[in-house]
């Protein structure tokens, strides 16, 4: 039996989750490239060296009922709001959740390839969330250094040999590294890199986790690692914390709205870098940022280095800033109606689409509806690019025989 803590937060009364929707009519092959997953109690068992094993993550109950995880004698909530796809709206809020509260295919695979059916989503990218954070830092931090390495290892065998072998056709293999020694971290991400693994995540936004800004050398074996390994390189927006708000700011609501703006933020942090410029075949991939920023961001570029003279610092001169977004990185939306028509400025082939599952912006089980109002009038070569075979290229994952349309 778990350990009991008391927690002090008091539990809602909870409904039973929805009844499972009717699998929805697939008109796109759509490859997802952000959703999520939480990760199961069992996560960690028996995957830490024998001397370190006790000292694992584990999930203990409070005596309110929660169900949490612990680490380091640190309590980490499974926030709701996380895992609301399946829940009745009214149990949409942040607070800490039982796995019996939110739709099994959160944090277990088989179910998760039956929702994924469902939605009509074909293959997906899934990023961490509980007590890894949406960057994986968490085992960055650890006290003991050897202990943090020994769980960020655990986590990317977890889900190598239970999320990703059974179906590697649906799922595309993310990891998370070490990042308190950068060359651990490299040398992490080349060990998945051989095992098949496409992707990792990392802070879009470093200097806000204490660790080194991206404009400091001391990233370049992460940087190295992921170019020459082709390892997609994820900065899930948000995985750093909200925007910087006022006092009295309704954090959800206004950390929410600011997601465009974060992204834009993060994107010109690591272009300015010099990271891609430098490695040119680095890929970056911004997730669940969104198209609506990209295109004015390139109108920036583009006058502060023809006509203001503020780019002078730009370290390639065969390549400038706009042909880098171009070259070097990939923008995730969820849906931006009112902003598509931008996609040629973008370039059709940078953009990708996303279900986020099962997160509060998620279009499950209605992803499909989705993506026929976003891009159902687009032409048919526009559509195939972004609902599957952008993701697919730049992760390198196999398509059905057949791709609809």
């Amino acid at each position: 039996m778990p350990r009991v803590v008391k927690l002090g937060i008091k539990r809602p009364v909870t409904r039973p989750l929805l009844p499972d929707p009717e699998p929805r009519e697939v008109k796109y092959t759509f490859i997802s490239v952000d959703d999520h997953l939480m990760e199961p109690p069992h996560t960690f068992e028996g995957r830490l060296p024998a001397k370190l094993q006790d000292r694992a993550p584990k999930v203990i109950e409070t005596e309110e009922g929660h169900e949490i995880w612990e680490f380091e004698d640190t309590p980490y909530f499974q926030v709701g709001f996380m895992c609301v796809a399946g829940r009745p709206r009214e149990d949409h809020r942040v607070e800490p959740s039982r796995f019996s509260e939110v739709r099994r295919g959160c944090w277990d695979i088989k179910a998760r390839i039956a929702d994924m059916d469902i939605g009509g989503i074909h293959a997906s990218v899934n990023f961490p969330s509980g007590v890894t954070g949406f960057g994986g830092t968490l085992f960055s931090e650890t006290k003991d250094p050897e202990l943090g390495l020994a769980c960020v290892r655990a986590w990317n065998d977890w889900l190598f040999e239970e999320w990703y072998t059974p179906y590697p056709d649906r799922i595309v293999p993310l990891g998370i590294t070490y990042l308190a020694d950068m060359e651990q971290g490299a040398e992490e991400i080349r060990r998945n890199a051989k095992r098949g693994f496409r992707a990792v995540t990392l802070p879009e936004q470093p200097h806000r986790q204490n660790l080194p800004p991206i404009f400091d050398p001391a990233w370049e074996p992460i940087i190295r690692a992921c170019a020459e390994t082709e390892t997609v390189l994820n900065l899930h927006n948000g995985s750093s914390g909200f925007a910087q708000m006022p006092p009295g700011a309704p954090m959800l609501e206004l950390g929410a709205t600011l997601f465009g703006p974060m992204a834009l933020t993060s994107c010109a942090e690591w272009l300015w870098s010099a990271w891609p410029a430098r490695y040119p075949d680095l890929k970056i991939a911004m997730s669940e940022g969104g198209i609506g920023w990209v295109a004015s961001l390139m109108d920036r570029l583009d006058d502060i280095m023809t006509r203001s003279g503020y780019g002078s610092g730009w370290p390639d001169k065969s390549c400038g800033p706009t042909d880098c977004l171009r070259r070097n990185f990939w923008f995730c939306m969820i849906e931006d109606k009112s902003t598509i028509c931008t996609r040629h400025t973008i370039g059709v082939d940078n953009i990708l689409f996303e279900s986020d599952y099962p997160h509060g912006d998620g279009t499950w089980p209605d992803t499909q509806k989705v993506i026929e109002e976003v891009l159902g009038d687009l032409p048919v070569e526009e559509i195939r690019k972004i609902t599957h075979e952008n993701a697919a290229k730049v992760y390198r994952h196999p398509l059905p025989e057949v791709c609809i349309p």
